[in-house]
């Protein structure tokens, strides 16, 4: 708990573990996907105990949060999710369903500690984006 009764945004969402980094919750909040109080916040926005918090997630669905504590220095994990209450309904089946496509419609990434693409995966990708594109 901070002296005074408020602490910033972006660095509550970052050490109540919402986001993994300061960086993203403050990108976050630039971007319009953080509402607090029915309002679009600014990272810098002082927020306080009783505050609900809207978050929306990338996939379109909505986090509602209601701060119940403040922190603004990096705590366990176990006493960061005491730091608030979550309110976020629990997805119906049409939802989870639409979620479960949209993670395959992804497209295909390359492994991790792959390296660059070769010469020929360069020209095998380069034939599907054109047939991607001419297609559209």
């Amino acid at each position: 708990m901070t002296g005074d009764d408020a602490v910033r945004l972006d660095v509550w969402l970052d050490v109540a573990c919402l986001f993994k980094t300061r960086s993203q919750a403050q990108a976050a909040c630039k971007g319009g996907k953080v509402d607090v109080n029915g309002g679009r916040a600014k990272p810098q926005r002082k927020i306080r105990p009783g505050d609900e918090i809207r978050i929306t997630m990338p996939g379109g669905w909505k986090r509602i949060i209601v701060v119940t504590g403040l922190a603004a220095t990096h705590i366990p994990k176990a006493e960061a999710r005491l730091l608030y209450e979550d309110h976020t309904p629990q997805p119906t089946a049409e939802e989870l369903e639409l979620r479960r496509l949209q993670k395959m419609a992804r497209p295909p990434r390359r492994p991790r500690g792959a390296g660059a693409p070769k010469k020929k995966e360069r020209r095998q990708l380069r034939k599907i984006k054109e047939h991607w594109d001419n297609d559209l």
